[in-house]
């Protein structure tokens, strides 16, 4: 890259390009959250790892990784081809790790919290969603929760990911974009993919689909639901929880219905479970797949809950002495925010509730103030963000023979042109509304006129909103549907 700087075989634009391209590289190595380990293989859970044969373990890193969480896969393709260098390769996993040593009782446990994003289908809020034609879905993150006492190690794992089938939700200026489910495409092809692979790495799967019942969220819920009955796997459970119906005017005490609903299941899929000897006691035989619309605010929430019954049931002590004790060290809050920076450009909304498990008016003015930012990123910045991932993971590669570079889209007139107009109409009902004119009638017939001109602009600028906004340019293929 250094060399392509300062090379002279190339163009002035190539070269400018190539600026643009290690700015791309340079924002995706600035996001925090990835982790590599030279001695522990970090993209499997615990109980992968206890039931993998002998030979397994004496695979290089790189060669026994999951390709679904190795985010530099595509830089180490070279040393994939050549085991006699396996050894220098460390696969990098994206995603949060946190560890707390923590004593109730006076007896000590380790507590670990690991969050490993999918680098299949990986992008920003707005321009991924769904699932592709191999079943990646979306913002797919397995988090697994560990505990470690005098030897034994337990864990517990969930997942989450988009709605599993074709739909997009592409950013046009206005708050919350209407979803649009596609019609040209056998939807089940790919539903049918994604949880044949869900089931055969972490076996039962219970669906929590938390989206709205209602507006332009239901199609969603009910074409997640349809599909399942028409999958009719016995090993595919579903079910729905309007979350913001059921916890609307601040009633979260709420969300023990839907944990009512789910702690049988919670106990017949158990955790796993090895003693100190290494015998494995019990096996997790299935897992909770949830989603919102985002996999971010609400299904943080729900995830947390699950977790920390999962956690009082491996420690099996008093529940509210739990929650009084571990409140700091029950990080899931910080898991939260990690997920939602990485996805959506900001920290988690929602927050306070999964850090002190109370709802509050701060926490409600601090989720706004997400929700504004989310905004104006998902709008104005994310393209730039989509185009950045897809590059460092290979999803496009520079080629130095094109001369043409899809960096360079020619704007249409009106990109410039109307933004300039209604500022301009603004200004003017601005300066007529404070410099009057000689009767109130003149006043009112200049400042209707230009306020006219500044809403009509205003107007015409918000229907053709996909036009105004920051999108991808390198990568143009199903995501972008």
């Amino acid at each position: 890259l250094m060399f392509l700087t300062e090379c002279p075989f190339f163009s002035s634009q190539q070269l400018q390009d190539n600026k643009v391209f290690l700015s791309m590289l340079n924002h995706v190595l600035s996001v925090d959250g990835f982790y590599f380990s030279t001695t522990y293989d970090l993209t499997h859970t615990l109980q992968r790892l206890a039931n993998t044969s002998p030979e397994f373990q004496e695979m290089s890193l790189l060669e026994r990784a999951d390709p679904r969480f190795v985010w530099n896969g595509h830089l180490l393709r070279e040393f994939a081809a050549q085991p006699e260098i396996h050894r220098f390769a460390t696969p990098v996993m994206h995603g949060f790790i946190t560890m707390h040593s923590c004593s109730i009782n006076g007896k000590c446990f380790d507590w670990l919290l690991v969050s490993r994003r999918s680098c299949f289908r990986a992008g920003v809020r707005y321009y991924v969603r769904g699932i592709d034609s191999e079943g990646h879905a979306a913002n797919f993150v397995e988090t697994e929760q560990i505990v470690h006492y005098k030897g034994s190690k337990a864990s517990f794992v969930q997942t989450r990911g988009s709605i599993p089938f074709f739909w997009s939700q592409r950013p046009n200026l206005k708050y919350k974009p209407k979803p649009q489910i596609s019609k040209s495409v056998n939807h089940m092809d790919g539903f049918q993919r994604h949880f044949d692979s869900q089931i055969i790495s972490y076996g039962k799967q219970m669906i929590v689909n938390l989206v709205n019942q209602k507006g332009s969220e239901k199609p969603l819920e009910q074409t997640f639901a349809k599909m399942v009955n028409s999958m009719a796997n016995g090993m595919v459970r579903y079910i729905a929880f309007d979350f913001h119906k059921e916890c609307s005017r601040m009633r979260w005490d709420r969300l023990q219905i839907l944990m009512d609903q789910l702690a049988e299941q919670q106990d017949e899929f158990s955790y796993f479970l090895v003693d100190s000897d290494g015998k494995i006691v019990t096996q997790q035989e299935g897992i909770f797949r949830s989603n919102c619309m985002d996999c971010l605010d609400r299904t943080n929430v729900i995830q947390s809950l699950l977790a920390r019954r999962s956690l009082q049931a491996q420690l099996q002590v008093n529940t509210s002495f739990l929650f009084n004790k571990l409140e700091e060290a029950f990080s899931w809050a910080d898991n939260a925010n990690a997920c939602a920076k990485q996805y959506a450009g900001t920290g988690a909304l929602k927050t306070d509730y999964t850090r002190t498990g109370k709802r509050t008016q701060w926490g409600l003015i601090m989720d706004g103030w997400n929700s504004l930012i989310r905004y104006y990123k998902n709008n104005f910045s994310d393209g730039f963000r989509q185009d950045a991932i897809d590059l460092f993971l290979g999803n496009y590669s520079v080629d130095e023979v094109e001369p043409a570079s899809p960096l360079h889209v020619k704007k249409d007139w009106k990109f410039l042109a109307l933004p300039i107009i209604m500022v301009v109409a603004f200004s003017m009902c601005i300066i007529c509304l404070l410099m009057a004119g000689d009767t109130w009638t003149e006043t009112l017939a200049y400042v209707l006129f230009w306020g006219s001109a500044s809403f009509g602009t205003f107007a015409i600028i918000l229907y053709n909103g996909k036009d105004f906004v920051d999108a991808p340019k390198l990568v143009q293929k199903e995501k972008m549907d």
